[in-house]
């Protein structure tokens, strides 16, 4: 099953890692990169773990996938 998402309103979104890493299982979109060139889509997000404060740089549309992530924090 996948989510519909649209990449612009992902900024400060809560998600949950399925399979979590390191104690990282809840994250926090800090932010949405934006393309270089105005028309170019959205590709890419900064998700940042709350435990940790780690971050990192995903393709936004993984967050679609329903078994990696889960929208929110459960």
């Amino acid at each position: 099953m996948t989510i519909r998402l649209n990449p612009r309103k992902l900024l400060l979104s809560k998600w949950t890692a399925l399979a979590p890493q390191n104690k990282e299982k809840h994250f926090i979109v800090v932010r949405v990169l934006e393309p270089e060139h105005p028309d170019a889509p959205i590709t890419e997000v900064e998700l940042e773990a709350v435990y940790s404060r780690r971050s990192r740089i995903i393709p936004w549309k993984t967050l679609t996938d329903a078994t990696q992530w889960r929208q929110g924090w459960h």
